[in-house]
């Protein structure tokens, strides 16, 4: 029995970043697993504590934390010294840790918010293919940032450990590469996914329905 409660959705980035910090954090956690096809977020569980009806949405006994970014956090202060050290102590390292865990919002925008999302809605907009091709040249800009930030990084985002970076960066390539991003034009963003995929808190959130599942290849020419 525990006091904490996650409600989560399968292949939500967001949900996956609450549920790689909850592993690695070594926090043990009630998941509830919601559908999206059923519209489900909006049901009076989620709704009892998250009036957006939006998940990730989490329970600590008698504190609610919504917001992905925000529940990571939380995790990281209440359990500082528990399980994997996310936020580095020196003053420099976790400077560039915390940019790249803002940063990485930069990747959600373009990869995400602006296309994936789009696809998904069939939306007018990308029906023209040079729209379409323009907004696959933003992504691959963006990712060859990240690909010149891994050049020097040490094997992780931010430096030689896995940290929040990490945790807000991987769910974003791994929802890419689902849906088609080719990893071989980006070495070092190949070489990172490749180490990561058998970390055993990704190994533990891996979305479900991703593993009889196929996804798309809407991002082949990202």
């Amino acid at each position: 029995m525990t006091d904490s409660i996650l409600w989560w959705g399968s292949g939500s980035v967001p949900c996956w970043r609450a549920m790689l910090a909850l592993e690695e954090k070594r926090v043990k956690y009630d998941g509830r697993l919601i559908s999206f096809d059923k519209n489900e977020t909006k049901g009076p569980d989620v709704m009892k504590y998250n009036p957006r009806g939006e998940v990730p949405t989490f329970v600590d006994g008698d504190v609610v934390v919504n917001e992905s970014m925000a529940i990571c956090d939380y995790l990281e202060f209440k359990y500082n010294d528990q399980g994997n050290r996310l936020l580095p102590t020196d003053v420099k390292e976790r400077a560039v840790v915390l940019q790249r865990q803002y940063e990485a919002l930069n990747l959600f925008k373009k990869g995400l918010e602006q296309l994936i999302y789009e696809l998904m809605e069939d939306s007018p907009d990308l029906q023209d293919q040079e729209t379409l091709k323009a907004r696959l040249q933003v992504l691959s800009d963006e990712l060859k940032l990240w690909e010149g930030y891994l050049q020097t990084s040490e094997g992780y985002i931010a430096g030689q450990s896995f940290t929040m970076a990490d945790v807000m960066f991987f769910p974003l390539v791994a929802f890419l590469v689902r849906l088609g991003l080719q990893l071989k034009k980006y070495p070092n963003i190949n070489k990172y996914y490749e180490n990561l995929v058998t970390r055993p808190s990704v190994k533990a959130t891996w979305p479900p329905h991703w593993v009889d599942s196929v996804g798309k290849d809407w991002l082949k020419d990202a």
